[in-house]
């Protein structure tokens, strides 16, 4: 197939977060990481058990409105899931800073924001318990900031100044944004990992609000056909993709 689309390497980007988690829930928020979530199940992680993030938990990758394995309830996931460990979420962030931290919950200062959010929802148990990754679908630098105004999920430096009940089980993964696959150094500093075909390094640079490490990133790779035919066909025929992430 040609003519692959910036948002069919999100897609397979996204399902690429995935690789070698084994059997957990996976909980990818939002339409492009769902896609991506689906596409890992169809083809390289088949025992991973994908929840819509609340209740159902989908038993066909291919047709999730008619493959419901079983429904779990959002407190028994708050309950059970989240502090177990045992599943990769992956969420978003009107903010995230170069350590990690990420911000869902207002604009401003915290005694007067100039614009709320939806507050730190379930940000805080998932960073510290569960591996977290992020989608945001329009790199720039109101997105990616020196520093975050409110703390919704937790970063790499605040994970270790909070001590072992904090970064005992901290794991931020990666950041998939439509420009780039973003990761975490040793010290905790976001790095470029890779760029999406006909995106410069130094484009992803200058949409982002610090230094990022990494000179010399490779090319972020572009699905093969069998995932191009399954991203058309089954798991996003109606096209809804690219409307998140534009040609």
């Amino acid at each position: 197939m040609t003519d692959i689309t910036r948002a069919e390497v999100c897609v397979a980007a996204i399902a690429d977060l995935f690789r070698g988690d084994g059997e957990i829930t996976a909980s990818p928020m939002g339409l492009i990481p769902s896609l991506g979530g689906r596409l890992a199940r169809l083809t390289f992680a088949p025992d991973l058990l994908l929840s819509d993030g609340e209740a159902y938990l989908v038993a066909d990758a291919a047709n999730p409105s008619a493959g419901i394995e079983g429904w779990q309830p959002f407190k028994k996931v708050l309950d059970v899931v989240v502090p177990n460990g045992k599943r990769h979420v992956i969420m978003g962030a009107s903010q995230i800073d170069r350590f990690g931290n990420q911000n869902i919950s207002a604009i401003g200062d915290h005694a007067a924001p100039t614009r709320q959010l939806l507050g730190v929802r379930g940000g805080p148990g998932n960073t510290v318990n569960n591996r977290t990754s992020y989608w945001i679908p329009k790199h720039s630098t109101r997105v990616f900031v020196e520093a975050v105004d409110v703390v919704s999920g937790v970063g790499y430096d605040r994970a270790r100044a909070a001590g072992p009940a904090a970064s005992r089980f901290h794991d931020i993964h990666r950041v998939v944004t439509d420009l780039a696959v973003l990761g975490f150094n040793d010290d905790g500093a976001m790095t470029i990992l890779s760029v999406h075909p006909g995106v410069t390094e130094q484009q992803v640079r200058e949409a982002t609000g610090f230094e990022l490490d990494g000179a010399g990133a490779p090319e972020t790779r572009v699905p093969t056909a069998e995932e191009l035919e399954l991203i058309r066909t089954v798991v996003d025929p109606k096209g809804l993709r690219s409307r998140e992430v534009p040609a």
